[in-house]
């Protein structure tokens, strides 16, 4: 063997480790993103929930206080309630939880069709 053929002994293994570091790293920082994402679904669910809750209290359709009705539907899912107003029979709300350390929000709006 030639002096330059020497020089690249352990070239390949050095390569494969660095892709390998490249791709370990890059698998950090995707997966908790992917894993939210169910997460975040549930949150936005929750807010939809919560909102037609209270608004069916607001409408009459069930006894009760309408952002009582909002919280007992947030508290179910494990999400926070963080602001519930009614607006004659048009209930808006705001909910929270944190996923991985992110706080996701999610707002939803629920009443009667406009006329």
């Amino acid at each position: 063997m030639d002096e330059r053929a020497r020089g690249d002994a352990g070239a390949g293994s050095v390569l494969a480790i660095a892709v390998l570091a490249i791709t370990a790293a890059a698998l950090a920082v995707v997966l908790p993103v992917v894993a939210a994402l169910p997460q975040r679904q549930r949150v936005v669910t929750t807010a939809d929930s919560a909102a037609l809750a209270a608004a069916d209290v607001a409408l009459g359709r069930t006894t009760g206080v309408p952002c009582e009705a909002a919280e007992a539907v947030a508290r179910a899912n494990a999400v926070a309630l963080d602001r519930c107003r009614q607006d004659g029979l048009v209930v808006t709300v705001a909910v929270s939880a944190r996923v991985l350390g992110v706080a996701v929000i999610a707002r939803a709006t629920a009443g009667p069709p406009p006329s």
